[in-house]
């Protein structure tokens, strides 16, 4: 075996000494400067290392060889493991699993969200650690074959059972495996206790010899069954569900006079499991599918009420003022109005479920400062053999940081430096501001809300750069000091500028023409220093290949809402609809705000991060970032 020096291209294998995890579950190390993220590996450990893939700013690698093994190294029971990469920890003791996965929340709520000391208590065991997955989403390659599509080589891996479904998904796939060739990507969905199941899209293949297409299945958790549809979302591991359910139950210590409100409330499950408890339910939801699905599960109960619409909207004008409050947002988080309006609604009690520990931290140093205090954290893994990990956090009212408790008070660390310029995001974009949160940096949101209007004849580039210059000169103009970052971005498709839809028919259109297409993403990037004047501005243009997109998967995705926000009608980070096939450039970019350009627009501006500050994995770039850039710098004083 040739071990190379240094690292130069892929195929090159290095002796590497693993130090900590990633973000995406990998063992990280430093090899003559590079950030090598390795699958595979365990902090601790000596490996020898094959490299993946060579991106601009890191280093993708995998394990080939152990030569000084961790003790708590398993052998994986799979033979795609680390051929597929949907699992990233077969190789990690359960017991590690767990101990991991607690270290990693604490780390995330240190980091994020300000807390010093966050109580986070062990991490609930899954009943399964196979089997436990009711739903799969499979890629389709050309000869009709079922599998899934390496993370980093993209190379697709034919799979005919996966350990982590259960018995249902994976004999439903036996039957349709190598007969798929008129899809690119399936949907499986198998009530693990009811022997129900749904399978989109609808296929006409003969040697199907099942039923597809079904636009919903019923699911069962802890004796009551569920009628999920197509769009709507469901937890994955019902065992899992059912005692977060429970969970929340005991800690919020729920009454017979106990108003609950049930924030995201998908297709019911949080509410009807609850409603036994409490005088009153007021369940919210914005996917009509899921609020149709939810009032039917509900149809027994006389004490759930059911609002479709936005819950940072609705928020402001409930029926009646709830004393207990749950939240189960989608991974991006709870958007800032909703935080905004909860703290004014002051409940006594929340419990705030997550899958995504980073947002979780986030939106929890926004209730902390608000006047909650956080009184526990409680993880379950809702995801054995994988980095991910369900949280359910509980928060009581006018016990914040006042108390001084150490455990419990989200604040930052003194220091005797002066504090570094203040950041302000000229942009309401829930997307930006994930970025920004993530990127670890104290900010503030204040929208612009400038039109967004074209210029005849303006190429997109310029119109994205002028519109990111207005937003941010416009808030920077009522400010006396501070850094303001404006940004717009749109879908650029045969040279032309591509906006947000105006409706459903709208997303529609633009779905259709941009399937299966390559175009570009261009994102405008201005940052004014308040207290001169001083702009420096900037686009840059990134190129994305959509996947060929399924009328249903279309129809699916408008379902969901998640379109009408979005240049082009598509969001590259949508975890359900995943459009892209392949991509070049920033991905940041893409999503609508480039971390990387950012990152030295204020640096040239003289900003100085806090002390000990560095940046995050999770804005890493894509390879090659960034493809196309184009910069004007401007004094404006």
């Amino acid at each position: 075996m040739e071990i190379a020096e240094r690292i130069t291209q892929q195929g090159d294998r290095v002796t590497l000494s693993l130090t900590s995890w990633g973000r995406l579950g990998e063992a990280m190390a430093d090899f003559e400067g590079h950030n090598v993220f390795v699958a595979g590996g365990i902090p601790g450990e000596r490996v020898v290392a094959e490299v993946v893939k060579v991106h601009r700013k890191y280093v993708s690698a995998k394990v080939v060889e152990v030569l000084e093994a961790s003790p708590d190294r398993v052998e994986p029971p799979c033979p795609y493991y680390g051929e597929c990469t949907g699992c990233q920890w077969q190789h990690l003791s359960y017991d590690a699993q767990l101990k991991t996965k607690r270290e990693k929340v604490t780390d995330a709520l240190r980091r994020v969200g300000g807390l010093a000391d966050p109580p986070v208590s062990e991490v609930k065991p899954s009943p399964d650690q196979y089997g436990y997955r009711n739903h799969a989403r499979f890629t389709i390659n050309r000869e009709g074959a079922l599998g899934f599509v390496n993370r980093e080589t993209r190379q697709f891996v034919r799979i005919d059972k996966c350990l982590l479904m259960h018995e249902g998904v994976n004999t439903l796939l036996e039957e349709l495996q190598d007969n798929c060739g008129e899809t690119t990507q399936l949907s499986i969905r198998a009530g693990k206790y009811s022997g129900d199941f749904l399978i989109q899209p609808y296929l006409v293949h003969p040697d199907i010899g099942v039923a597809t297409g079904q636009k919903r299945y019923t699911e069962s958790v802890d004796g009551h069954d569920f009628r999920v549809s197509s769009p709507s979302f469901f937890q994955v591991n019902v065992e899992q569900a059912a005692a977060a359910a429970e969970l929340v139950r005991d800690r919020l210590h729920l009454t017979p006079n106990d108003v609950l409100l049930d924030a995201y409330t998908g297709v019911g499950t949080f509410a009807i499991l609850l409603a036994s408890s409490v005088k009153r339910v007021i369940a919210v939801e914005e996917s009509s599918a899921a609020v149709a699905d939810a009032k039917q599960n509900a149809a027994e109960l006389q004490n759930v009420e059911f609002i479709s619409g936005r819950t940072e909207d609705v928020l402001r004008n409930l029926p009646v003022k709830p004393n207990v409050v749950v939240l189960d947002p989608p991974r991006a988080g709870c958007q800032a109005r909703a935080l905004e309006s909860l703290i004014e609604l002051a409940p006594s009690r929340v419990a705030y479920v997550s899958c995504d520990a980073e947002t979780l931290g986030r939106d929890l140093k926004i209730l902390c400062q608000g006047g909650y205090r956080l009184d526990e954290l409680a993880p379950l893994d809702m995801f054995p053999q994988t980095h991910h990990v369900e949280c359910v956090a509980f928060l009581s009212w006018g016990e914040a940081s006042s108390t001084g408790s150490k455990s419990t008070s989200a604040r930052s660390e003194s220091s005797d430096k002066p504090a570094p310029a203040s950041l302000t995001l000229a942009s309401a974009s829930p997307r930006r501001r994930e970025l920004m949160e993530n990127l670890g940096l104290e900010f503030t949101v204040m929208p612009a809300g400038l039109p967004e209007e074209t210029i005849a004849g303006e190429s997109p580039l310029d119109m994205v750069r002028r519109l990111s210059k207005e937003k941010a000169q416009a808030v920077a103009a009522g400010m006396d000091s501070g850094l303001v970052i404006g940004a717009d971005s749109t879908v650029v498709f045969e040279g032309q500028a591509v906006g947000k839809p105006v409706d459903d028919d709208d997303a529609r259109r633009m779905l259709r023409q941009l399937s299966g297409t390559t175009h570009h993403v261009s994102t405008g990037l201005t940052v004014v220093d308040a207290a001169t004047g001083k702009t420096l501005s900037d686009a840059m243009t990134s190129q994305i290949t959509l996947r060929d997109l399924t009328d249903q998967e279309i129809e699916a995705s408008i379902a969901s809402g998640v379109p009408r926000d979005k240049a082009g009608a598509y969001a590259v980070q949508d975890t359900e609809l995943r459009p892209a096939a392949d991509w070049e450039g920033c991905y940041n970019n893409i999503v609508g705000l480039p971390i990387c350009r950012l990152l030295e627009l204020l640096q040239e501006l003289g900003y100085t991060p806090p002390e000990g500050w560095s940046v995050p994995s999770a804005v890493v770039c894509g390879d090659d970032c960034p493809t196309i850039t184009e910069r004007r710098e401007e004094d404006t004083p």
